[in-house]
Protein backbone atom coordinates (compact mmCIF):
# COMPACT_ATOMS: atom_id res chain seq x y z
CA UNK A 1 0.00 0.00 0.00
CA UNK A 2 1.52 3.62 -1.56
CA UNK A 3 1.60 6.75 1.40
CA UNK A 4 -1.76 7.99 -0.75
CA UNK A 5 -3.47 4.70 -0.29
CA UNK A 6 -2.66 5.14 3.31
CA UNK A 7 -3.72 8.21 3.79
CA UNK A 8 -6.82 7.62 2.03
CA UNK A 9 -7.34 5.15 4.97
CA UNK A 10 -7.13 7.61 7.35
CA UNK A 11 -10.70 9.38 7.90
CA UNK A 12 -10.81 10.87 11.45
CA UNK A 13 -10.83 15.05 11.32
CA UNK A 14 -8.26 15.50 13.99
CA UNK A 15 -5.55 12.19 12.36
CA UNK A 16 -6.59 14.41 9.07
CA UNK A 17 -4.97 17.11 10.57
CA UNK A 18 -2.21 15.85 11.65
CA UNK A 19 -0.73 13.97 8.35
CA UNK A 20 -1.73 17.83 6.46
CA UNK A 21 0.34 19.05 9.33
CA UNK A 22 3.37 16.92 8.82
CA UNK A 23 2.98 16.70 4.49
CA UNK A 24 6.47 17.41 3.22
CA UNK A 25 8.26 17.20 5.98
CA UNK A 26 11.07 14.75 7.45
CA UNK A 27 9.97 10.98 7.87
CA UNK A 28 6.40 11.91 6.82
CA UNK A 29 6.06 8.27 5.24
CA UNK A 30 6.71 6.91 8.82
CA UNK A 31 4.34 9.31 10.23
CA UNK A 32 1.41 8.56 7.77
CA UNK A 33 2.23 4.77 9.03
CA UNK A 34 2.53 5.15 12.65
CA UNK A 35 -1.23 7.40 12.26
CA UNK A 36 -2.53 4.91 10.31
CA UNK A 37 -1.68 2.76 12.81
CA UNK A 38 -4.29 4.73 15.86
CA UNK A 39 -6.55 5.22 13.18
CA UNK A 40 -7.16 1.48 12.99
CA UNK A 41 -6.63 0.99 16.17
CA UNK A 42 -9.83 3.29 16.73
CA UNK A 43 -11.53 1.29 14.27
CA UNK A 44 -11.50 -1.80 15.87
CA UNK A 45 -12.90 -0.26 19.24
CA UNK A 46 -15.90 1.51 17.43
CA UNK A 47 -16.67 -1.75 16.02
CA UNK A 48 -16.68 -3.39 19.50
CA UNK A 49 -18.82 -0.63 20.88
CA UNK A 50 -21.19 -0.92 18.17
CA UNK A 51 -21.60 -4.26 18.40
CA UNK A 52 -21.96 -4.07 21.87
CA UNK A 53 -24.42 -1.40 21.53
CA UNK A 54 -26.36 -3.23 18.63
CA UNK A 55 -27.05 -6.21 21.89
CA UNK A 56 -27.85 -3.86 24.46
CA UNK A 57 -30.43 -2.59 22.24
CA UNK A 58 -32.06 -5.94 21.86
CA UNK A 59 -31.77 -6.42 25.54
CA UNK A 60 -34.76 -5.40 27.87
CA UNK A 61 -35.17 -2.26 30.36
CA UNK A 62 -34.00 -4.24 33.50
CA UNK A 63 -31.33 -6.68 31.29
CA UNK A 64 -29.79 -2.89 30.26
CA UNK A 65 -29.85 -2.14 33.53
CA UNK A 66 -27.92 -4.85 34.86
CA UNK A 67 -25.60 -4.82 32.02
CA UNK A 68 -24.26 -1.38 32.96
CA UNK A 69 -24.27 -1.70 36.37
CA UNK A 70 -21.91 -4.92 35.68
CA UNK A 71 -19.84 -2.68 33.51
CA UNK A 72 -19.80 0.21 35.85
CA UNK A 73 -18.49 -2.47 38.83
CA UNK A 74 -16.26 -4.07 36.66
CA UNK A 75 -14.10 -1.02 35.62
CA UNK A 76 -14.70 1.45 38.73
CA UNK A 77 -13.99 -0.34 42.14
CA UNK A 78 -16.26 0.08 44.98
CA UNK A 79 -15.06 3.00 47.21
CA UNK A 80 -16.02 3.50 50.35
CA UNK A 81 -19.07 5.96 49.65
CA UNK A 82 -20.88 3.46 47.13
CA UNK A 83 -21.02 1.24 49.75
CA UNK A 84 -24.11 0.30 51.81
CA UNK A 85 -24.08 -2.39 54.88
CA UNK A 86 -26.74 -4.55 56.53
CA UNK A 87 -26.29 -6.80 59.80
CA UNK A 88 -24.96 -10.24 58.97
CA UNK A 89 -28.20 -11.80 60.25
CA UNK A 90 -30.33 -9.96 58.37
CA UNK A 91 -28.01 -10.79 55.34
CA UNK A 92 -29.67 -14.47 56.13
CA UNK A 93 -33.13 -14.14 57.83
CA UNK A 94 -35.39 -13.41 54.72
CA UNK A 95 -38.72 -11.71 55.28
CA UNK A 96 -42.17 -11.93 53.21
CA UNK A 97 -41.60 -11.06 49.34
CA UNK A 98 -45.24 -10.22 48.97
CA UNK A 99 -47.57 -8.44 51.46
CA UNK A 100 -49.20 -10.97 53.95
CA UNK A 101 -52.64 -9.43 54.90
CA UNK A 102 -53.80 -9.97 57.87
CA UNK A 103 -51.68 -12.81 58.87
CA UNK A 104 -49.56 -11.59 61.90
CA UNK A 105 -46.72 -14.18 62.49
CA UNK A 106 -44.37 -15.62 59.59
CA UNK A 107 -41.81 -18.45 59.89
CA UNK A 108 -38.95 -19.06 57.40
CA UNK A 109 -36.38 -21.44 58.00
CA UNK A 110 -33.33 -22.19 56.47
CA UNK A 111 -31.13 -25.38 56.83
CA UNK A 112 -31.96 -26.25 60.88
CA UNK A 113 -32.66 -22.89 61.73
CA UNK A 114 -35.71 -20.60 61.86
CA UNK A 115 -36.92 -17.29 61.66
CA UNK A 116 -40.21 -16.19 63.12
CA UNK A 117 -41.73 -12.73 62.51
CA UNK A 118 -44.71 -11.70 64.86
CA UNK A 119 -46.48 -8.22 63.99
CA UNK A 120 -46.77 -5.68 66.42
CA UNK A 121 -48.14 -2.12 67.10
CA UNK A 122 -47.08 1.62 66.80
CA UNK A 123 -48.35 4.33 68.76
CA UNK A 124 -50.23 6.92 65.95
CA UNK A 125 -49.11 10.49 66.67
CA UNK A 126 -52.42 11.91 65.61
CA UNK A 127 -55.06 9.83 67.51
CA UNK A 128 -52.82 8.65 70.55
CA UNK A 129 -54.16 5.00 69.81
CA UNK A 130 -52.44 1.83 69.24
CA UNK A 131 -52.54 1.10 65.52
CA UNK A 132 -52.33 -2.68 64.62
CA UNK A 133 -49.05 -2.73 62.26
CA UNK A 134 -48.53 -5.70 59.52
CA UNK A 135 -45.65 -7.49 58.87
CA UNK A 136 -42.77 -5.87 56.99
CA UNK A 137 -42.45 -7.51 53.56
CA UNK A 138 -41.02 -7.27 49.73
CA UNK A 139 -37.81 -4.83 48.53
CA UNK A 140 -39.10 -1.73 50.21
CA UNK A 141 -38.58 -3.47 53.32
CA UNK A 142 -35.03 -4.75 52.55
CA UNK A 143 -34.13 -1.40 51.57
CA UNK A 144 -35.25 0.49 54.64
CA UNK A 145 -33.38 -1.91 56.87
CA UNK A 146 -30.37 -1.37 54.41
CA UNK A 147 -30.74 2.36 54.75
CA UNK A 148 -30.88 2.39 58.46
CA UNK A 149 -28.48 -0.29 59.03
CA UNK A 150 -25.85 1.90 57.14
CA UNK A 151 -27.03 5.19 58.45
CA UNK A 152 -25.86 3.88 61.95
CA UNK A 153 -22.98 2.57 60.73
CA UNK A 154 -21.77 5.95 59.41
CA UNK A 155 -22.66 8.01 61.88
CA UNK A 156 -21.46 5.31 64.49
CA UNK A 157 -24.64 6.06 66.21
CA UNK A 158 -27.85 3.85 67.30
CA UNK A 159 -30.30 6.81 66.78
CA UNK A 160 -31.24 6.99 62.93
CA UNK A 161 -33.34 10.75 62.26
CA UNK A 162 -35.30 9.34 58.86
CA UNK A 163 -36.46 12.26 57.73
CA UNK A 164 -32.92 13.69 57.22
CA UNK A 165 -31.75 10.83 54.85
CA UNK A 166 -34.80 8.54 53.43
CA UNK A 167 -35.47 10.38 50.44
CA UNK A 168 -31.64 10.76 49.12
CA UNK A 169 -31.33 7.00 49.96
CA UNK A 170 -35.08 6.38 47.60
CA UNK A 171 -33.45 8.68 44.98
CA UNK A 172 -30.12 6.58 44.67
CA UNK A 173 -32.15 3.75 44.84
CA UNK A 174 -33.72 5.21 41.81
CA UNK A 175 -37.21 5.90 43.06
CA UNK A 176 -38.64 8.50 42.45
CA UNK A 177 -39.54 10.94 45.61
CA UNK A 178 -43.77 11.25 45.56
CA UNK A 179 -45.89 11.99 48.41
CA UNK A 180 -49.69 11.24 48.59
CA UNK A 181 -51.84 8.23 49.44
CA UNK A 182 -50.42 6.26 46.85
CA UNK A 183 -46.65 7.67 46.94
CA UNK A 184 -43.33 6.33 47.35
CA UNK A 185 -42.89 8.32 50.67
CA UNK A 186 -45.40 6.97 52.16
CA UNK A 187 -44.78 3.38 50.98
CA UNK A 188 -40.95 3.37 52.55
CA UNK A 189 -42.47 4.65 55.78
CA UNK A 190 -45.11 2.13 55.84
CA UNK A 191 -42.61 -0.48 56.00
CA UNK A 192 -40.51 0.99 58.15
CA UNK A 193 -42.92 1.75 60.80
CA UNK A 194 -43.89 -2.50 60.39
CA UNK A 195 -40.45 -3.04 60.94
CA UNK A 196 -40.43 -0.83 64.34
CA UNK A 197 -43.84 -2.30 65.46
CA UNK A 198 -42.77 -6.26 64.41
CA UNK A 199 -40.35 -8.69 66.74
CA UNK A 200 -37.95 -10.94 65.66
CA UNK A 201 -36.47 -14.12 67.20
CA UNK A 202 -34.00 -16.86 65.31
CA UNK A 203 -34.23 -20.74 66.71
CA UNK A 204 -30.84 -22.43 66.40
CA UNK A 205 -31.32 -26.43 66.19
CA UNK A 206 -28.50 -29.12 66.61
CA UNK A 207 -30.16 -31.58 64.67
CA UNK A 208 -30.20 -33.69 67.93
CA UNK A 209 -30.88 -32.70 70.73
CA UNK A 210 -30.37 -29.39 71.74
CA UNK A 211 -31.86 -25.68 70.00
CA UNK A 212 -31.59 -22.25 70.98
CA UNK A 213 -34.11 -19.38 70.97
CA UNK A 214 -32.66 -15.96 70.49
CA UNK A 215 -34.56 -12.90 70.81
CA UNK A 216 -33.46 -10.26 68.31
CA UNK A 217 -35.32 -6.84 68.16
CA UNK A 218 -33.75 -4.65 65.75
CA UNK A 219 -35.19 -1.53 66.85
CA UNK A 220 -35.64 -0.20 70.38
CA UNK A 221 -37.72 3.24 69.47
CA UNK A 222 -39.96 4.51 67.28
CA UNK A 223 -40.55 8.30 67.46
CA UNK A 224 -43.22 10.25 65.23
CA UNK A 225 -44.73 13.33 64.52
CA UNK A 226 -46.57 14.49 62.16
CA UNK A 227 -45.44 17.35 60.06
CA UNK A 228 -46.04 20.71 60.54
CA UNK A 229 -47.69 23.47 58.74
CA UNK A 230 -45.49 24.08 55.60
CA UNK A 231 -44.24 20.91 55.71
CA UNK A 232 -44.09 17.90 53.36
CA UNK A 233 -44.76 14.13 54.23
CA UNK A 234 -41.14 13.44 53.68
CA UNK A 235 -40.10 15.86 56.36
CA UNK A 236 -42.74 13.71 58.87
CA UNK A 237 -40.86 13.01 61.90
CA UNK A 238 -39.30 9.74 62.30
CA UNK A 239 -36.41 9.01 64.63
CA UNK A 240 -35.44 5.04 64.95
CA UNK A 241 -33.48 4.15 68.00
CA UNK A 242 -31.50 0.45 67.36
CA UNK A 243 -31.43 -2.20 70.28
CA UNK A 244 -28.27 -1.56 71.87
CA UNK A 245 -27.21 -5.38 71.25
CA UNK A 246 -28.73 -5.18 68.39
CA UNK A 247 -26.06 -2.16 67.45
CA UNK A 248 -23.26 -3.61 69.11
CA UNK A 249 -23.02 -6.70 67.11
CA UNK A 250 -24.21 -4.49 63.82
CA UNK A 251 -20.72 -2.20 64.38
CA UNK A 252 -18.85 -5.34 64.35
CA UNK A 253 -20.12 -7.20 62.03
CA UNK A 254 -21.84 -4.69 59.20
CA UNK A 255 -21.79 -6.83 55.93
CA UNK A 256 -20.98 -4.65 53.26
CA UNK A 257 -23.15 -4.19 49.89
CA UNK A 258 -22.65 -2.33 46.68
CA UNK A 259 -24.89 -0.02 46.44
CA UNK A 260 -24.70 -0.08 42.72
CA UNK A 261 -26.20 -3.83 42.98
CA UNK A 262 -28.57 -2.93 45.23
CA UNK A 263 -29.69 -0.34 43.03
CA UNK A 264 -29.62 -2.90 40.06
CA UNK A 265 -32.50 -5.02 42.50
CA UNK A 266 -34.10 -2.52 44.00
CA UNK A 267 -37.75 -3.90 42.94
CA UNK A 268 -36.99 -7.76 43.87
CA UNK A 269 -37.23 -8.84 47.33
CA UNK A 270 -35.67 -12.46 46.17
CA UNK A 271 -33.06 -11.26 44.19
CA UNK A 272 -31.80 -8.75 47.52
CA UNK A 273 -32.24 -11.78 49.12
CA UNK A 274 -29.71 -13.24 46.84
CA UNK A 275 -27.04 -10.23 47.45
CA UNK A 276 -27.14 -10.05 50.59
CA UNK A 277 -26.74 -14.17 51.12
CA UNK A 278 -24.24 -14.63 48.46
CA UNK A 279 -22.11 -11.65 49.66
CA UNK A 280 -22.53 -12.83 53.17
CA UNK A 281 -21.55 -16.60 52.71
CA UNK A 282 -18.68 -15.59 50.22
CA UNK A 283 -16.81 -13.65 53.22
CA UNK A 284 -16.00 -16.55 54.69
CA UNK A 285 -16.54 -19.85 52.62
CA UNK A 286 -13.79 -22.05 53.38
CA UNK A 287 -14.96 -25.21 51.14
CA UNK A 288 -17.88 -25.64 48.98
CA UNK A 289 -21.33 -24.97 50.05
CA UNK A 290 -24.06 -27.62 48.73
CA UNK A 291 -27.79 -26.81 49.49
CA UNK A 292 -30.46 -29.15 48.60
CA UNK A 293 -33.37 -27.88 46.12
CA UNK A 294 -35.45 -28.21 49.23
CA UNK A 295 -32.78 -26.21 51.44
CA UNK A 296 -33.01 -23.53 48.91
CA UNK A 297 -37.24 -23.64 48.70
CA UNK A 298 -37.25 -23.32 52.79
CA UNK A 299 -35.16 -19.94 52.90
CA UNK A 300 -36.46 -18.76 49.04
CA UNK A 301 -39.51 -19.80 48.21
CA UNK A 302 -41.46 -20.10 51.67
CA UNK A 303 -44.59 -18.16 49.22
CA UNK A 304 -44.67 -20.73 45.42
CA UNK A 305 -46.66 -23.57 46.76
CA UNK A 306 -44.17 -25.98 44.97
CA UNK A 307 -40.45 -26.83 44.41
CA UNK A 308 -41.06 -27.13 40.66
CA UNK A 309 -42.12 -23.43 40.50
CA UNK A 310 -39.61 -22.17 42.96
CA UNK A 311 -36.95 -23.66 40.93
CA UNK A 312 -37.79 -22.04 37.87
CA UNK A 313 -38.50 -18.48 39.57
CA UNK A 314 -35.15 -18.79 41.07
CA UNK A 315 -33.03 -20.12 38.60
CA UNK A 316 -34.43 -16.85 36.41
CA UNK A 317 -33.31 -14.72 40.03
CA UNK A 318 -29.85 -16.13 40.25
CA UNK A 319 -29.14 -15.73 36.01
CA UNK A 320 -29.90 -12.32 36.88
CA UNK A 321 -26.93 -11.84 39.26
CA UNK A 322 -24.95 -13.25 37.79
CA UNK A 323 -25.39 -10.98 34.60
CA UNK A 324 -24.09 -8.34 37.11
CA UNK A 325 -21.70 -10.52 38.42
CA UNK A 326 -20.60 -12.97 35.81
CA UNK A 327 -17.55 -14.54 37.68
CA UNK A 328 -20.28 -15.93 40.36
CA UNK A 329 -18.52 -19.27 42.31
CA UNK A 330 -22.35 -20.99 41.98
CA UNK A 331 -23.57 -23.96 40.33
CA UNK A 332 -27.19 -25.76 39.78
CA UNK A 333 -27.74 -28.86 38.85
CA UNK A 334 -30.76 -31.30 39.30
CA UNK A 335 -30.02 -31.70 42.97
CA UNK A 336 -29.84 -27.84 44.22
CA UNK A 337 -27.09 -25.80 44.45
CA UNK A 338 -23.43 -25.14 44.90
CA UNK A 339 -21.58 -22.57 46.12
CA UNK A 340 -17.48 -22.34 46.05
CA UNK A 341 -14.89 -20.59 47.39
CA UNK A 342 -14.33 -17.84 45.22
CA UNK A 343 -11.23 -15.91 43.94
CA UNK A 344 -11.54 -12.22 45.36
CA UNK A 345 -12.36 -10.49 42.13
CA UNK A 346 -15.17 -12.12 42.17
CA UNK A 347 -16.55 -11.32 45.12
CA UNK A 348 -18.77 -8.78 45.87
CA UNK A 349 -16.89 -6.92 48.01
CA UNK A 350 -13.44 -7.47 49.36
CA UNK A 351 -12.55 -10.44 51.30
CA UNK A 352 -12.71 -9.71 55.40
CA UNK A 353 -8.92 -10.27 56.34
CA UNK A 354 -8.20 -12.95 58.12
CA UNK A 355 -7.53 -13.14 61.82
CA UNK A 356 -4.41 -12.84 63.69
CA UNK A 357 -2.88 -15.91 64.53
CA UNK A 358 -3.64 -17.60 67.98
CA UNK A 359 -6.76 -15.56 67.76
CA UNK A 360 -10.64 -17.15 67.20
CA UNK A 361 -13.22 -15.32 65.82
CA UNK A 362 -16.35 -15.32 67.68
CA UNK A 363 -18.83 -14.54 65.75
CA UNK A 364 -22.06 -16.91 65.70
CA UNK A 365 -22.61 -18.85 62.34
CA UNK A 366 -26.43 -18.22 61.68
CA UNK A 367 -25.27 -21.08 58.74
CA UNK A 368 -27.84 -22.60 56.36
Amino acid sequence: MGVEEKIAAIHDADLRAEIEAARGGFLFAQIVEHVLHRQRERDAEAAVLGEQELRRAQLSRDQRRRDAVRLVIENEPALPSSLQHIHSVLALCGLPYRDPGPVREFTRTYGRNSLSLMAGRIKDPETGAFEPQGLPYGPKARLVLLHLCTEAVRQRSPTVKVAETLSGFMREMGFAVTGGERGTIRQFKEQLNRLAACTMQIGLWDGRDSATTLNVPPFRSLELWKPRAGEGEDEAGRTVRFDPEFYETLIKHALPVDVRAARAFSGSARKLDLLFWTGYRLRSLQRPLRLTWTNLHGQFGAENASIRSFRQAFKADLAHLREVFPRLPIVLDDGGLTLHPADPSALLVPPRPTSVKGTKARRRDFSA
